[in-house]
């Protein structure tokens, strides 16, 4: 079809006209960095479907490894999560908000969880659930939106990056031949920062909605015109990709998104987040060759009325937890190949405020989730908290880099040992942090 011929929009029933139309309508830029292309609904995917969608696969794809990562928006209270409770000056801090020690979950003999997390308590039991606790950036910023930049571009204090640490990962994952369309899925309107990049992601926004791009008309000209752009990409990673990409979306829109069900006996929580997970769950689960996916929950800035025991943040822990789980379970089988991992910008102050919360503070934990991790374990290096071993004389420290736990999920999972020792200077450039540095909890 020449330039300015019409595009045939008759299955979808678009008026759109030309190619130039095509172009001003949507770019790759902006279906890469604004999800204009989501994915709404899926189901069990036919195996001619799953042949032409995987018919060249990625290392993590041919050894079935999925990496999951999650992030907790607005910092999240890691002394309250996971909690010393053996340090004295612990209680000493918090005088109405603490977690006493005939509460907390034990660990460890030193460390327990937060007793709302009682879901947690069997993965970690079993050994498939990892803490890291004093994590977190170099960078000490406490403004909410620069942490959580330089955390999904992994490069603490540089402003100026532009592609996400697990795009960069995915990047330098050996590829032969052509790349799954699925490859990178993202829970949400739009594709996050983490991973934005050259390597295309896909945003699903809501499985129920079942389309391309939107609701109802709106779906069907920002189809039509990825369509065009793709027929016409000549970057070698781009191009490819989009004709699976839409014959996946007709498969899609045949197959009934409610005919989904989680494994028996798993409930998740009916919120966006157990929502969210339940989906990635069903998109893993269709053996679309998804690799990485990703999703967040935001609620965690708790500078008033934080609780205790019960209240705001024992709230958000539960449903936090009680989702992670009813994933795990939900994936049967599959959750062998899975690894899940757990990030928020910043911790909050070791002491309360006047208000019965917490302020932005620096360290936080980290859960690692996996059937090839090495749990039942608290790794990293305690810093403590008195006075003298605080940061800035207010915060939990930094003694775990939150590069070195992303970069060894993402390192083990998506088949990266080739690049040797190099490996984090690629994914997360400055970090001076080798794979030698890896804690090996997987």
């Amino acid at each position: 079809m020449a330039n300015g011929a019409a595009v045939d929009c008759s299955d979808w029933g678009c008026d759109i006209r030309g190619r130039d139309a095509v172009r001003r309508t949507v770019s790759r830029r902006g279906f890469m960095k604004n999800g204009a292309l989501a994915l709404f609904g899926t189901s069990a995917i036919p195996a001619f479907l799953s042949r032409t969608v995987l018919a060249e696969m990625t290392t993590a794809a041919s050894n079935h490894r999925k990496l999951v990562v999650l992030f907790q928006r607005g910092a999240a209270d890691g002394l309250n999560i996971v909690v010393p409770y053996k340090e004295k000056n612990y209680y000493a801090m918090r005088p109405s908000i603490a977690i006493q020690p005939k509460d907390v979950l034990d660990l460890d003999g030193f460390f327990g969880l937060h007793p709302a997390m009682a879901a947690f308590k069997p993965l970690y039991e079993q050994g498939h659930l990892a803490v890291i606790h004093a994590a977190g950036s170099p960078d000490m910023s406490r403004s909410h939106f620069d942490a959580q930049d330089y955390m999904e571009s992994g490069t603490p204090g540089v402003k100026v990056t532009q592609d996400g640490w697990l795009n960069r990962a995915l990047q330098a994952e050996p590829v032969a031949g052509r790349q799954s369309a699925f490859r990178a899925v993202a829970l949400g309107a739009q594709v996050p920062r983490t991973l934005q990049g050259r390597i295309p992601a896909i945003a699903v926004n809501n499985v129920a909605d079942f389309s391309v791009g939107g609701r109802g008309p709106q779906a069907s000209p920002i189809s039509n015109a990825f369509q065009a752009m793709y027929d016409e990409s000549t970057d070698s990673v781009l191009h490819g990709t989009g004709q699976e990409t839409f014959e996946a979306v007709k498969m899609l829109r045949s197959a009934n998104p409610a005919q989904y069900r989680p494994a028996e006996g798993v409930v998740y929580p009916n919120t966006p987040f157990g929502n969210s997970l339940k989906q990635i769950a069903q998109l893993l689960k269709a053996n679309l060759g998804v690799e990485a996916a990703f999703s967040d929950i935001g609620g965690w800035d708790t500078h008033q009325n934080q609780g205790s025991v019960n209240g705001q943040l024992a709230n958000r822990l539960r449903e936090f937890s009680e989702t992670i789980a009813a994933f795990w379970r939900d994936m049967g089988d599959d959750a062998g190949n899975i690894t899940l991992v757990t990030m928020s910008e910043f911790g909050r102050t070791a002491r309360q405020n006047g208000t019965g919360g917490t302020d932005h503070g620096h360290a936080n934990a980290m859960f690692v989730l996996g059937g090839t991790v090495k749990g039942g374990r608290v790794y990293g290096r305690w810093p403590g908290l008195e006075e003298e071993q605080l940061n800035e004389g207010r915060d939990l420290m930094v003694t775990m880099d939150f590069r070195r736990v992303l970069g060894e999920a993402a390192y083990k999972s998506l088949g990266l040992h080739h690049l040797g020792s190099q490996y984090l200077e690629v994914v997360f450039p400055g970090s001076r942090v080798t794979s030698e540095e890896f804690l090996n909890f997987i």
